[in-house]
């Protein structure tokens, strides 16, 4: 059963790293076939929750791994509607892991297709995202938790895949409702229907076997299991293939597609993503599946994701790529102060969130 659970996590993962060249190489940005945060920030921009023009469109992949994953959990009879596990904490939480991974232009997905697309930057958001999830596997293991879910009605389950479908619809048949990019990485993309057949098909493999990077690397941290972990390095390494024999594969630091090389940021930027993952149960990607699911926790976390998206361009807290001047001159991005201010103030609150969610405060507030 564990290798058939194995190849499952193997397969899905060399699937989402062979769609991540595909897509790059019929639209979508570079480095970014898929990356769940800038493809939510995207849909925000689209829906009129931020003004960023550069970054509004309505991404098929983000819809197509949501339908993936109920179409998979209603045919193996586990789409099980629940809810209840502390939603206020899960918003919030979803809205800073979305500005700590706009801090790094880049979800945990998008961590290893830069990597793999030779972004340096990307070592140290890993490192620093292996450090937010080491952080939070040390409250796990003193008996951190949000709480039990519990089965609702089925009409909990379904609010992200109706409210997914809806858009699709009307993005198909009215697009004109939507503010669409007509310059920068929002004009960027693959033709609709393979961005969408894609990634259905990514979202039922992925629900099937369960991936996600924070939950692969805290599996490897708690219990040496590393068949999680292994799905990544399957994207990893068709994605870095793909990528040698496209010739879209340029080693550095300075000048990456949509990337800056503030690293302390990046690091900082990618712990609170790792951090945040581990105490919501499951990386972006994890948490759109297990909506898709029928757990309406998760889909609670994707909608604060959305607020954090809106927040971060609203408020200018999102990362600023590396460019070059009139000049010619290498200018450093990077994030603004208030941009700073944001990613610390995540950190302290996962940081609050998981000492007052330990066994013992618990019971202090609950003996009140």
């Amino acid at each position: 059963m564990k290798k058939k659970i194995s190849w499952w996590v193997i397969v899905t993962g060399a699937i989402v790293g062979l769609s991540a060249v595909l897509l790059t190489h019929f639209g979508n940005p570079a480095n970014m076939g898929f990356c769940i945060a800038c493809f939510l920030r995207d849909i925000a921009g689209s829906l009129g929750l931020h003004s960023a023009g550069k970054v509004q469109y309505i991404r098929p992949e983000i819809i197509g791994l949501v339908l993936g994953a109920f179409v998979m959990s209603v045919c193996t009879k586990e789409f099980r509607a629940k809810s209840g596990s502390a939603p206020a904490l899960r918003f919030v939480l979803g809205a800073f892991v979305m500005i700590g991974a706009l801090a790094f232009l880049g979800c945990p997905l998008r961590m290893v297709l830069r990597l793999a697309g030779g972004d340096a930057n990307a070592l140290v958001g890993l490192v620093g995202f292996g450090a937010g999830i080491f952080a939070g596997t040390l409250f796990l293991k003193k008996g951190f938790s949000l709480k039990r879910s519990y089965d609702s009605v089925p009409l909990e389950g379904v609010v992200l895949p109706v409210s997914m479908t809806v858009i699709l619809l009307l993005f198909l048949t009215v697009p004109v409702i939507f503010k669409l990019s007509e310059a920068g990485p929002g004009s960027k993309h693959a033709p609709v229907w393979l961005a969408l057949a894609l990634s259905m098909v990514i979202g039922a493999l992925a629900q099937r076997s369960r991936l996600c990077m924070a939950g692969g690397i805290r599996d490897a941290v708690m219990f040496g299991d590393f068949k999680l972990l292994s799905g990544f390095v399957a994207i990893f390494l068709v994605a870095l293939i793909g990528n040698l024999v496209t010739k879209q594969f340029h080693w550095g630091f300075q000048l990456q597609p949509i990337a800056h090389s503030s690293h302390v940021w990046n690091f900082l930027g990618m712990t609170l993503v790792g951090w945040g993952s581990v105490l919501l149960g499951g990386c972006p990607l994890r948490q759109l599946i297990l909506a898709g699911s029928g757990n309406g926790d998760s889909t609670v976390t994707v909608f604060g994701m959305l607020a954090g998206a809106a927040a971060a361009h609203n408020f200018g807290l999102a990362g600023t790529a590396d460019s070059t001047n009139a000049a010619g001159e290498f200018v450093r991005g990077g994030l603004s102060n208030t941009g700073k201010i944001a990613v610390v103030s995540g950190i302290v609150v996962c940081l609050a969130v998981s000492v007052l969610n330990l066994p013992k405060f618990v019971k202090k507030q609950e003996a009140k």
